[in-house]
């Protein structure tokens, strides 16, 4: 067993001392950088890069080799599962990912496979196992899936969605149909993840994407329930230490003390939501992730530096804070801008990390 030499995540996710704040960005590996751009063109197409595990691992480790950052986050897509349900995905260009054969009715839920991990996403663990072994202990690797309700909404949307009219007919005109289909995708995302956690993966994010779209009473049923379902099927232990697993959804700040509840170990919030707030109502029950704007990285490293140091400031001293946008980084920001944000938290964090004075300022 490999020695992690840089734990931060870990300890931070399980709100654990640290001596500065973690960080790492969704879609850390992506168009942004150059060298992604030149993989993706040799692969042909997203999915193609995607499936290639030796590729896979090449643009995952790309920001650790321009970055200080403290995890690697596995290059794949939440779409792989009903991709290996034989729902045909496909990318139109500009338009995003689409499904050839959409789930409409009864009969195409019954006709779903559960699939298996070793078998059809094979190339998933595959490239969890390379990149793991290429990580050499460096920093830990985090595993990733589309909650239920995420997952579902492109498979009866057939692909993205302004107003979800179809996946909300379902909800609202055949709930017992739609918790069918969530049912099936619960136990598919939890052997999903608990295959890349055999495989080598240390932490795992759940993306709620489109729970934000959702009332209250609706987000509970039908979204976090579901999420709170596959947690509780998971393979919590590995390599000695726990497993922490996130869970976002993106515009559900709301909802933090139901997510608090479900019992996660972080959760990651938008920057919708100021880390005070949020840290005065979870408590000490989880780890918190973000929250900066990912188009503050437009802006020069003066300004970069300044917004990451009011974020810092808003959650204050002590463990459990992660440091991470509020969503994925824009992929038309210069790369000198995304190292200077991750050198500005690693510098400014570390005084929220050493043993408070009496009067402190940092209270």
């Amino acid at each position: 067993m490999t020695t992690l030499k840089n734990d931060r995540l870990l300890r931070a996710l399980l709100r654990q001392p640290v001596d500065r704040t973690p960080i790492w960005v969704m879609r850390q590996a992506g168009r942004y950088l150059p060298e992604y751009r030149e993989v993706r063109q040799q692969a042909g197409d997203f999915m193609s890069l995607c499936r290639n595990p030796e590729l896979a691992c090449e643009v995952t480790l790309q920001p650790l080799r321009r970055f200080p950052l403290d995890a690697a986050i596995l290059f794949s897509d939440i779409l792989t599962i009903p991709d290996a349900m034989g729902l045909g995905l496909y990318f139109e260009t500009g338009e995003g990912p689409r499904f050839e054969r959409p789930v409409r009715s009864a009969a195409d839920i019954d006709a779903l496979p559960i699939p298996d991990p070793e078998g059809k996403l094979r190339y998933v663990m595959d490239a969890v196992r390379l990149i793991r072994r290429e990580l050499d202990g460096r920093v830990p690797l985090i595993g990733f899936a589309g909650s239920p309700w995420t997952l579902a909404t492109y498979m009866v949307e057939g692909g993205p969605s302004k107003n979800f009219s179809r996946i909300k007919g379902l909800l609202y005109g055949q709930p017992k149909l739609l918790h069918q289909l969530l049912d099936k995708l619960s136990q598919a995302v939890a052997n999903y993840l608990n295959a890349q956690v055999a495989a080598g993966a240390q932490a795992l994010m759940i993306f709620d994407s489109w729970g934000g779209v959702l009332s209250t009473p609706a987000f509970q049923e039908f979204s976090l329930d579901y999420a709170a379902r596959v947690l509780a099927n998971l393979q919590r232990e590995a390599d000695g230490r726990r497993v922490p697993v996130i869970f976002f959804t993106k515009g559900g700040g709301q909802w933090l003390e139901r997510m608090a509840a479900a019992g996660f170990d972080c959760l990651g919030i938008d920057w919708t939501l100021e880390m005070k707030d949020a840290r005065a109502r979870v408590g000490d029950r989880v780890a918190l992730q973000g929250n900066l704007d990912p188009a503050t990285l437009y802006g020069p490293p003066d300004v970069i530096r300044a917004e990451v140091a009011r974020t810092l400031a808003s959650y204050g001293h002590g463990p459990g804070h992660v440091f991470n946008l509020g969503h994925g980084i824009h992929p038309q920001v210069d790369p000198a801008h995304m190292l200077a944000l991750v050198e500005a938290v690693h510098e400014l964090s570390a005084p929220y990390h050493r043993p408070e004075r009496p009067g402190s300022a940092l209270d």
